[in-house]
C-alpha cells in the first residue's frame, strides 16, 4: 500500500491540484482535504498549498489557520507527521504557530513573479532528505507577502539550530530577513517556504524538476517511519 499524503484546500486555494500532482508523481496516493473537515483522512503527510486562502482577509492565513482541518493537522504535526506549507500554506503554518515568525509584505511592495535559485541549507528534515546541503535549485516564487519576519531573538535561534531550511542564492528579492527562503521546525518535520517546488516537477512544464525532492524525500521520511 502506497503512501498517502493529504492536500488542503481551503477557499481561495489555487495550487491544491499542483500539489497533488507533485504528490502523485512521488509514487504516493494524493488524498483530497477539504477545510471545514476536522478529518485528516488516515494521511501520512500533509501539504498546506498555496493561493489566497479566504481571500487573505484579516492577514494572510490568520482565517485558514483555524479551520476544522488545520486543528488536527496541529495535533498531527505535534506527533511527528510530516507537514509541508508553500506560499501561503507557509503563512498559515507560522498563524498556527507551528512554525515561528510572520510573513509580510514584499520590501518594494510589488507582487514578484519569477523563477528563484534557492540553497539548500538543511538537508536533514522529512521534506529535504533527498538534497545535498549546499546544493541550489531552481523554483518558481510567486507571492505578495513572501518577506520572512521574526525577532531577532528567533532569527538567532533558526541559524543556530540549522533550521533555515532554503535560503534565496542571489539575496532575497522580497527582503526577507538573512535572504530566508525556508524554515523548520524543531524536529524537522515541518517545513514552510515561499517558492513554489510544485511548479518545478518536470523540466516541461516548469523551470526545472528540482522541486521534485521534496515530495520525494517526504516519501522518504514517510516509509522509514
Amino acid at each position: 500500500m502506497s503512501a498517502r499524503i493529504g492536500v488542503i484546500t481551503f477557499p481561495g486555494t489555487l495550487d491544491d491540484l499542483d500539489a497533488a500532482r507533485a504528490v502523485t508523481r512521488s509514487g504516493a496516493e494524493a488524498v483530497s482535504l477539504w477545510h471545514a473537515d476536522a478529518d485528516l483522512k488516515g494521511v501520512d503527510a500533509v501539504v498546506v498549498p498555496g493561493g489566497f486562502s479566504y481571500g487573505d482577509y484579516l492577514r494572510c492565513g490568520a482565517i485558514a489557520s483555524m479551520a476544522p482541518v488545520m486543528g488536527e493537522v496541529i495535533s498531527a504535526a505535534k506527533g511527528g507527521m510530516p507537514v509541508l506549507g508553500i506560499c501561503n500554506g507557509f503563512q498559515i503554518l507560522c498563524e498556527a504557530g507551528l512554525l515561528p515568525g510572520a510573513l509580510g509584505r514584499n520590501r518594494d511592495m510589488h507582487f514578484i513573479c519569477r523563477d528563484e535559485w534557492l540553497r539548500v541549507e538543511n538537508s536533514d528534515t522529512a521534506w529535504t532528505s533527498r538534497y545535498d546541503a549546499g546544493a541550489e535549485i531552481l523554483i518558481p516564487l510567486k507571492s505578495g507577502e513572501g518577506r520572512y519576519m521574526a525577532s531577532a531573538e528567533t532569527i538567532e535561534q533558526l541559524e543556530g539550530d540549522g533550521r533555515v531550511v532554503f535560503r534565496y542564492a542571489g539575496g532575497a528579492p522580497n527582503g526577507s530577513t538573512n535572504d530566508i527562503a525556508g524554515i523548520a521546525s524543531e524536529n524537522g518535520r515541518v517545513v514552510g517556504l515561499m517558492p513554489h517546488p510544485e511548479h518545478a516537477i518536470d523540466a516541461l512544464t516548469g523551470p526545472s524538476d528540482d522541486g521534485m525532492g521534496l515530495f520525494l524525500s517526504a516519501l522518504d521520511a514517510v516509509v522509514k517511519a
